[in-house]
C-alpha cells in the first residue's frame, strides 16, 4: 500500500488500487482526483469507507477507460455522471466534474457537467470536503482552505452558504451530521443560513433525510448534532417532537428541563453501548434514538395537579405512538420502528421496583414484554437517571442491579427467553377435543398467564389446569 509524501500525517496511506486507477486514467489522457471525504480522512488519520473520484471524462469515457481494468462495473448513477467499479474487492465511484442545482420546487437535482476540478470543488458542500488529491502524482488541491478549517474544527462552505444550501438543501442536515460525527463547530454565516433556509428541507425526500439522521445519531457527538438541528430550526422540519420538548420549559421549575434531560439520556445511552462482541454493539441507532425520543409524549400529557405538582401520566404510551408515526414518516423499516417505539413504551416499566416487592411473575412479564429488546431496555432505563441527587441515583442503580440479578436467576432456572404456555396449541386441541379457532387462543392465553404467574408445572398438572378452566369457560 503506497504511503503518501511529506505534507500528510505520518503513516497516511492509500490502497494500491487508488494509484493504479490514477495511472489508468492518465494513460488514457484524462484527469483523475481522489476527492471529498477520503482526502479529509487522511488528515484525520481515519480510514474512509468510501473512495470517491472526480474526472474530466464523461460517463461513456469512464466506462471505456476502465474496461479491462475493473473486475465489474455498474452505471446506475450514470444520469448523475457516476460510474461505479469494483477492483480487487474494493468499490470505487468515479464521477464526471459537475455542478448541481435544485429547482426551488423540485426534489431532484438538475445535473450539469463541469470542465475543471476547481469548478467541481466550488460546488461541494463544505470546505473540509472540497479538497482533492490529483492522481497519480499525489498533488493536493485545496483552493478553499479545507485543511485550515479541518484543524480549526470549523464548518464553512466553498461558495456562500445560501448558494450551497440552495444547490442541495440536504447539506444543512449534513452540517448537523458533521458536527455530530467530527465534533465540528458551524461558522456563524453557515448557522445563519441554516436558520433562514431550514424550510427548504421540505423538498428533500424522507429517505435522504433518514440517512443523514441515522449518521448524526450514530456520531461520536450526537448531542451536538441534535442541538444544532433544534437551534437552527431543522428539527422543526425533520423531528418536530424534539423542539417541542424545549417549549415544555416550566418557568416555575415544577419539573426538570425535559429537552436537556433527553439529550443527556442520549449521551448516557451511547456510553452504555458495549464492544462489538457485546450485547449492544455501538453505535446502536435503535438504543440511541429511543433514548432521544423516550419523553416526546410529555408535552401532550402534562397536567398541573391541584397541589402544585406536575404529572405526565401515560406519556410512555403516547410517546410510543408519536415515535412510530414520526419514523413511518421518515420511511424507516418496520423492524426499526417496532424496536424503537417498543422501547419508548417500556421505558417507565422499571420505576417502582425497589419501592415495592416485585413477584417472580412481574419479573417474568418484564422480560417477556421486553422480548428481544431486553438488553437495550436495560441500558435505556439506566440512562434515564439524570438526577443530581446522588443518593437517589445510587438507590435507583442498586434497584436495577437487583432486578438484573433476579432476571439472571430466573433465566437460569426457567429459560425466560423461551417462555411458552405449559401446553401448545396442538396439545390443547387434542386434550379438549376442539378444532382450531378462538377457543384455542383463549385456552392458550390462560395457560400463558398461569405460566407467568406461577412458573413452570409438570405436564399432568397442566392438563388438569386446562380441563378445570375449560369446564368453566368453554
Amino acid at each position: 500500500m503506497p504511503y503518501l509524501p511529506s505534507g500528510f500525517p505520518d503513516g497516511a496511506w492509500l490502497p494500491d488500487v487508488v494509484v493504479e486507477l490514477g495511472e489508468v486514467f492518465a494513460a488514457a489522457g484524462f484527469e483523475l482526483s481522489l476527492v471529498g471525504g477520503p482526502v479529509r480522512d487522511l488528515f484525520l488519520k481515519r480510514t474512509s469507507g468510501d473512495l470517491d473520484f472526480t474526472t474530466d471524462a464523461t460517463p461513456d469515457e469512464i466506462l471505456a477507460t476502465v474496461e479491462g481494468f475493473a473486475d465489474a462495473h455498474w452505471d446506475i448513477g450514470r444520469d448523475f455522471g457516476t460510474i461505479g467499479i469494483r477492483k480487487a474487492g474494493t468499490t470505487l465511484e468515479i464521477t464526471t466534474y459537475r455542478a448541481e442545482a435544485y429547482d426551488p420546487s423540485s426534489r431532484k437535482p438538475q445535473v450539469q457537467f463541469g470542465d475543471s476540478l476547481e469548478d467541481d470543488l466550488l460546488r461541494r458542500d463544505f470546505t473540509v470536503n472540497a479538497m482533492a488529491l490529483r492522481l497519480p502524482q499525489f498533488e493536493l488541491v485545496d483552493p478553499h482552505g479545507g485543511i485550515r478549517d479541518l484543524f480549526a474544527r470549523l464548518l464553512r462552505t466553498p461558495a456562500t452558504p445560501q448558494e450551497s444550501f440552495s444547490d442541495d438543501p440536504l447539506r444543512m442536515m449534513r452540517a448537523a451530521r458533521f458536527a455530530a460525527q467530527l465534533g465540528m463547530n458551524v461558522a456563524d454565516e453557515v448557522s445563519q443560513a441554516m436558520t433562514e433556509m431550514a424550510p427548504r428541507l421540505e423538498i428533500i425526500s424522507a429517505e435522504r433525510i433518514q440517512v443523514e439522521l441515522v449518521k448524526l445519531i450514530n456520531g461520536a457527538h450526537p448531542r451536538t448534532g441534535v442541538d444544532l438541528m433544534v437551534e437552527t430550526g431543522l428539527a422543526d422540519v425533520v423531528l418536530p417532537e424534539i423542539p417541542a420538548l424545549k417549549r415544555l420549559d416550566d418557568e416555575h421549575a415544577r419539573h426538570k428541563d425535559v429537552y436537556q434531560h433527553s439529550l443527556q439520556v442520549l449521551e448516557q445511552a451511547a456510553d452504555l453501548e458495549t464492544d462489538d462482541d457485546g450485547a449492544v454493539p455501538g453505535p446502536d441507532f435503535i438504543l440511541r434514538f429511543a433514548a432521544l425520543m423516550h419523553d416526546v409524549g410529555k408535552p401532550k400529557t402534562r397536567r398541573f395537579e391541584p397541589g402544585g405538582g406536575v404529572s405526565f401520566r401515560h406519556h410512555d404510551v403516547v410517546g410510543a405512538k408519536m415515535t412510530r408515526k414520526r419514523m413511518q414518516a421518515l420511511k424507516f423499516d418496520k423492524n426499526s420502528i417496532k424496536a424503537v417505539s417498543h422501547l419508548v413504551e417500556l421505558h417507565m416499566r422499571f420505576y417502582g421496583y425497589g419501592e415495592q416487592d416485585w413477584t417472580d411473575s412481574a419479573v417474568r412479564r418484564y422480560v417477556t414484554d421486553a422480548g428481544d429488546q431486553l438488553e437495550r431496555l436495560h441500558r435505556l432505563t439506566r440512562s434515564d437517571v439524570t438526577t443530581r441527587n446522588k443518593k437517589k441515583a445510587a438507590r435507583l442503580a442498586r434497584a436495577y442491579d437487583d432486578l438484573e440479578d433476579r432476571i439472571a436467576e430466573l433465566k437460569e432456572k426457567e429459560e425466560l427467553a423461551k417462555i411458552r404456555p405449559h401446553l401448545d396449541g396442538q396439545q390443547i386441541m387434542e386434550i379438549l377435543e376442539i378444532s382450531p379457532g378462538p377457543q384455542v387462543g383463549k385456552a392458550y392465553k390462560f395457560l400463558l398467564d398461569h405460566r407467568m404467574e406461577h412458573g413452570p408445572v409438570e405436564h399432568d398438572e397442566a392438563v388438569a389446569l386446562l380441563k378445570e378452566w375449560a369446564a368453566q369457560n368453554l
